[in-house]
């Protein structure tokens, strides 16, 4: 995908074109979203906030546009501009101002963060919202013919609704965070070749922000109803840290061991394939801000 960046930090037009025609056609195929916020990215991370702002909005009167010639409707690319391009040129910022990838992921975690404290406050009961979201979604299956008893699709969405708010916000920030990384591989890859690599394996958390999630899950644990409900549905968003961290941390280990050509990918499939490894990789992460496991985990000579 080298050849896009190179396509992209051309010009203004062509970063524009490249931004506004993914992000419709993300509407077929949803994750082509982090391609087209990563050329926002990636000129906010070369060229500074004034020019990935000045592609920003360009990018979204291009996509209003065509999106009102598709699909009869501009609205789309307005909400795409806020909820997409907006948070990617922020933590851009970030990064290229502050220079460290932890601080950029952090601050994307925080606005996760934001975002369901947000929800919490305006709406008074969010998983009345989400239960007829999974209803509508669920409803197909509960007309047709399922292996699984309808009481039990049931019970599960309904604990799910729950739990929804932080799903949501967790899931928006990981698009964000894959946006920004995209970028961040991009420019390595034309001006600084293997420096991403580099500065993703260094990847270590704040003791802060550790004391904090491990103070939100204690809560989350100890009380009951809707205080008990948010720190949940907060604890979710804090823990995207954990999983980049956690992951970092494995990836600088098995990259020094014998057969490392084969453990990396290794461990990129498992994570793809069984989800139940994101508990292992959150206690690396979140251990490792005391721990230092990349050294304590290094064979020897290594």
């Amino acid at each position: 995908m080298q050849f896009l960046a190179t396509f992209i930090m051309k010009g203004r037009m062509q970063a524009m074109t490249v931004a506004s025609s993914l992000a419709l056609l993300s509407l077929l195929f949803p994750p082509v979203s982090i391609v087209s916020s990563a050329a926002v990215s990636l000129v906010t991370l070369r060229r500074g906030a004034s020019e990935g702002l000045y592609v920003l909005i360009c990018s979204c009167l291009a996509a209003a546009v065509l999106s009102t010639l598709l699909i009869g409707n501009y609205q789309y690319a307005l909400l795409y501009g806020l909820a997409f391009w907006l948070p990617v040129w922020l933590i851009s910022i970030v990064l290229r101002e502050g220079r460290y990838l932890t601080l950029a992921i952090e601050i994307a975690v925080l606005l996760g963060v934001a975002v369901v404290l947000g929800i919490y406050t305006i709406q008074e009961q969010p998983v009345q919202l989400w239960r007829e979201v999974l209803n509508f979604m669920l409803q197909p299956m509960l007309e047709g013919k399922t292996d699984v008893p309808l009481e039990q699709i049931k019970q599960s969405a309904e604990l799910l609704a729950h739990f929804m708010t932080g799903v949501a916000a967790a899931g928006s920030v990981y698009g964000l965070l894959f946006g920004l990384f995209l970028a961040r591989w991009w420019q390595a890859a034309l001006y600084n070749p293997g420096g991403f690599r580099a500065e993703f394996l260094v990847l270590k958390g704040h003791v802060h922000l550790t004391l904090v999630t491990l103070l939100v899950a204690g809560v989350a644990m100890l009380t009951s109803g809707k205080t008990a409900e948010l720190c949940w549905n907060v604890l979710l968003v804090l823990l995207v840290t954990y999983t980049m961290i956690g992951t970092a941390v494995l990836h600088a280990t098995f990259s020094v061991m014998k057969g490392s050509r084969f453990m990396v990918p290794f461990l990129y499939v498992t994570l793809m394939l069984i989800p139940h490894v994101m508990v292992v990789i959150v206690l690396c992460g979140l251990t490792d801000t005391w721990l230092d496991l990349r050294n304590k985990l290094k064979p020897n000579g290594a």
